[in-house]
């Protein structure tokens, strides 16, 4: 008589194999997941005897996924996800009005959108769990696709050939919320401050101050269109730190407007049009079918419908540039 092996994985065993890849251990998955230790691996010992394969291995003083582990940790997101959709859409159906939703978001969202869009879904959606990370674009992209995040709100450049928005690994739906125009600093004392507008080509001869990566790139990109190589000597993705160091006469900078959304332009600086102007795109990030999940729709919903007034942007420059 031949036995055959059931090698169906259950739902609970794909979550565990999920998080002990995020955790590393036993007991990491199992607070992240509300069980007990032992509950956990109990079941892990039940579940391999099944299969009749070891999924976890003891490494160190944590645990790392077998082969067989990483086959179904590699399923997990895709599966889990479905399931969860299906759930929220039965609870939909049943007149459910409850929830998680995980949102990440770049550093300067944290500071205008994201307050503002968490109160009001508090306020209207009690019932609803909002949960919130801040990553640049990469990170937060890595975090939908790990599952990890179900909404993410991300910027890109036109043209940026290292975009991470173009890893189609996996899909995701990108859908623009605005474009926002990018910003030339430059301290009072600089030869062109009292110019309404400057040419990059004007300051091949500057030292540079560098924000984020995806930042960096774009500044490299639009200098190198007007025949030079940016002299960058501080690196720093802090707005306020950035300003601070133009307004002592260490560099001149591009920022996003939106940088300058939540902060006070501090004296000993001047804003101004860069020439070539430039901007980069807001959009928000989703898995392929997200809109199905209620806890997802509603947050969409909800930050459309803030519109951009909740991202605090202002005309600049606010004055006529401080002469000389």
């Amino acid at each position: 008589m031949i036995m055959s092996m059931d090698t169906t994985p259950d739902l609970l065993t794909l979550r565990i194999v999920r998080a002990i890849s995020d955790h590393g251990t036993i007991s990491g998955a199992a607070r992240a997941l509300g069980y007990s230790q032992p509950a956990l691996s109990q079941h892990l010992t039940r579940t391999q005897s099944r299969l009749g394969l070891a999924l976890v291995v003891r490494s160190g003083r944590g645990v790392r996924l077998t082969e067989a582990g990483r086959a179904l940790a590699s399923h997990a997101v895709t599966v889990i996800n479905a399931v969860d959709a299906a759930s929220a859409e039965l609870a939909e159906l049943a007149g459910l009005s409850s929830g998680t939703v995980r949102i990440a978001a770049f550093p300067t969202v944290s500071s205008t959108v994201i307050p503002r869009l968490i109160r009001q879904l508090r306020q209207q959606h009690p019932n609803l769990t909002v949960k919130y990370v801040e990553a640049e674009p990469p990170q937060a992209l890595q975090l939908l696709r790990d599952g990890t995040a179900d909404v993410a709100i991300t910027f890109s450049y036109p043209g940026d050939r290292a975009d991470p928005h173009l890893l189609r690994d996996g899909g995701h739906t990108t859908v623009p919320l605005f474009t926002e125009p990018v910003v030339l600093a430059l301290p009072d004392s600089h030869p062109l401050a009292s110019a309404d507008s400057v040419s990059l080509a004007d300051l091949a001869d500057d030292a540079w101050i560098a924000g984020c990566a995806l930042c960096r790139g774009h500044l490299l990109a639009l200098c190198s269109v007007e025949g030079f190589a940016p002299a960058i000597g501080l690196e720093t993705d802090n707005a306020l730190a950035v300003l601070s160091f133009v307004s002592r006469g260490l560099g001149v900078a591009l920022l996003p407007q939106l940088a300058l959304a939540s902060l006070t332009v501090p004296e000993g600086v001047s804003i101004h049009s860069p020439q070539p102007a430039s901007e980069r795109t807001i959009q928000y990030v989703i898995q392929p079918g997200a809109t199905r999940i209620p806890s997802v729709a509603t947050t969409i919903a909800t930050l459309t419908a803030l519109g951009g007034s909740a991202w605090g942007l202002r005309d600049y420059p606010e004055s006529e540039p401080t002469a000389r």
